[in-house]
């Protein structure tokens, strides 16, 4: 790569962060004859594979194994009481992170990319100094820079809570040990997700939420659906609570409640969002603003305040998945290009990895009767699909909301087996502006669990 007299080295693109959205960009462009320069302070291919999504839904489906053969002769096999092995769990979950780590970096190599491994801080506007990891510095310049740096799990203000060094979701799966009881802080996606998998795997796990529910977002009834899911797995969940102090002693950690009362286990597990990797960019000097908690501020266009430099991925406030960031990119990809591409309006799915699992699109109930919509609803019991008699797994309920004007889809949510990718069907349809009647009278191979579409569609009330 060419440098300046200056010292600066000028690229066509700067990526900042080797997240989903930014790595795709960076390898597109370099693919494409671009020079491209991307930092990353350390995980290779970005926090969905080394510490987020990939390595938490590897161990989700040991929990889902574990779930599984303790209703095996519901379905006549005798399998013995399973037991989750740490070390086979740990070797499961490190190979297939590594694997696909390996791949990332071949795949950085192979696209032409300039790889650099260590830590920028932004020194002008389209310029870093990156503190490499291996010794020396660089400074680079990009025509066009994304900052894609990512967040990290969020620390509550909670007396005590620094000094006692909780688990977070990410230092939680080195997997030293199974913890014998946990104690699992927020009733969010992430605390839900890890307390059913370690509830599987033999802790004894308490839930301490804040709010009235689980996943406020949702309606009362898919939250507590959800709730009654949490219970059956033994999983034990205080609701409406107020944490004024964590302490470390010589039986675990203790965390005091306001009325008085104290919850001792072995483990806390803090899992109430995350926070913005933005403290250390110096982002002022590139002219990038943030806002009050360090998001970085972009338009409709994902572009900051700052001319040719751009945001993606959950650095940008964007909603905090993978197939997000990736969509970012393509917007960002557009724009660089002189397009004039937007967020505005995206449909955005989502899934929690629960068991049962829940997958959302679009509005919940509530949110389309606050927006002005005359809706109908459908509710059923997933009992009703055969698929799910023949898995012995009738566990869950799906609902659908619909708009009575239009007949279009506003929404569904589905708790259940496989319900992440019966969700992808009604995306589908919602995409399309379809009615729902397209998918009430559509021929759908029997026996699946998107057959269950037709019944669910059916059921809609007046």
């Amino acid at each position: 790569m060419a440098q300046e007299d200056t010292g600066v080295e000028g690229v066509d693109l700067l990526v900042v962060g080797g997240g989903k959205g930014g790595k795709t960009l960076a390898m597109d462009m370099a693919r494409s004859g671009g020079r491209v320069a991307m930092v990353e302070r350390g995980m290779i291919g970005g926090t969905c594979i080394n510490v987020a999504c990939i390595p938490t839904k590897t161990l989700v489906t040991s929990a889902r194994l574990l779930d599984s053969l303790s209703r095996a002769e519901q379905v006549g096999v005798r399998a013995g009481k399973p037991v989750a092995d740490l070390t086979l769990l740990r070797e499961h979950k490190d190979g297939v992170v590594a694997g696909m780590v390996d791949l990332n970096h071949r795949q950085f190599l192979d696209s032409g990319m300039d790889f650099v491994l260590g830590t920028a801080r932004f020194t002008g506007e389209r310029t870093v100094r990156v503190e490499l990891n291996d010794g020396g510095t660089r400074v680079l310049r990009g025509k066009d820079v994304v900052i894609n740096t990512g967040t990290t799990p969020a620390m509550p203000d909670i007396p005590g809570i620094a000094e006692a060094g909780p688990l977070t979701s990410e230092t939680l799966l080195h997997l030293d040990r199974i913890p014998e009881h946990l104690v699992v802080i927020g009733g969010g996606y992430v605390g839900l997700e890890f307390a059913h998998m370690f509830a599987a795997f033999g802790s004894r796990v308490t839930m301490l939420h804040r709010g009235e529910r689980v996943l406020p977002r949702e309606d009362p009834d898919v939250s507590e659906a959800m709730a009654g899911f949490l219970a059956d797995a033994g999983v034990r969940l205080h609701t409406r609570v107020t944490l004024t102090e964590v302490s470390r002693g010589p039986s675990g950690m203790t965390v005091r409640l306001s009325d008085g009362t104290e919850v001792t286990g072995t483990d806390v597990l803090v899992a109430v969002g995350r926070e913005p990797v933005t403290r250390e960019l110096d982002l002022d000097a590139a002219g990038v603003r943030t806002d009050d908690r360090g998001f970085v501020k972009v338009d409709d266009r994902l572009a900051t305040s700052a001319p040719r430099t751009w945001a993606v991925g959950d650095v940008a406030g964007s909603p905090q998945f993978t197939h997000v960031s990736l969509d970012d990119y393509r917007i960002v990809k557009a724009n660089i290009a002189g397009a004039d591409r937007r967020t505005t309006g995206r449909l955005v799915p989502w899934n929690v990895f629960t068991t049962p699992e829940l997958a959302r699109v679009g509005m919940t109930e509530t949110e389309a009767r606050a927006a002005g919509h005359d809706v109908r609803v459908a509710r059923m019991p997933v009992a009703a699909v055969p698929r799910a008699r023949t898995l012995r797994d009738t566990r869950g309920v799906w609902k659908a909301v619909v708009d009575r004007d239009s007949d279009r889809i506003l929404g569904v949510a589905l708790l259940g087996p496989d319900a992440s990718e019966v969700m992808t069907v009604v995306q589908t349809a919602m995409l399309t502006g379809a009615p729902y009647t397209l998918l009430r009278d559509s021929i759908i191979a029997h026996p699946t669990m998107a057959e269950g579409l037709n019944m669910l569609f059916k059921a809609l009330t007046d």
